[in-house]
């Protein structure tokens, strides 16, 4: 429990920051899973949900939600899923 008028002043901005950073997170990984859905069912619409999803990628990592290097390497990943897609569809 706060003591000080400070401490509760932290707990306050905790809670807000808290709250913010679990929407940004939340967004992140529905975004994430409807990019690998679309990726393995091989849908045309593919490539821009792939680019929607690094931009909540570029998003989180800019409000440091999740590590620029996390952001950077998922990124990667989906890039080479999509590019694997796409010389299994040919």
């Amino acid at each position: 429990m706060a003591n000080h008028a400070s401490a509760e002043k932290r707990n306050r901005q905790r809670i807000t920051r808290t709250a913010r950073n679990r929407a940004v997170k939340s967004a992140l990984r529905t975004e994430l899973k409807q990019a690998r859905a679309v990726l393995q069912a091989g849908d045309e619409a593919a490539t821009a949900k792939l680019r929607e999803a690094q931009s909540e990628l570029d998003i989180a990592a800019k409000k440091n939600v999740i590590p620029k290097k996390r952001a950077s390497r998922v990124k990667g990943r989906l890039a080479a899923a999509a590019h694997k897609a796409k010389l299994a569809k040919k």
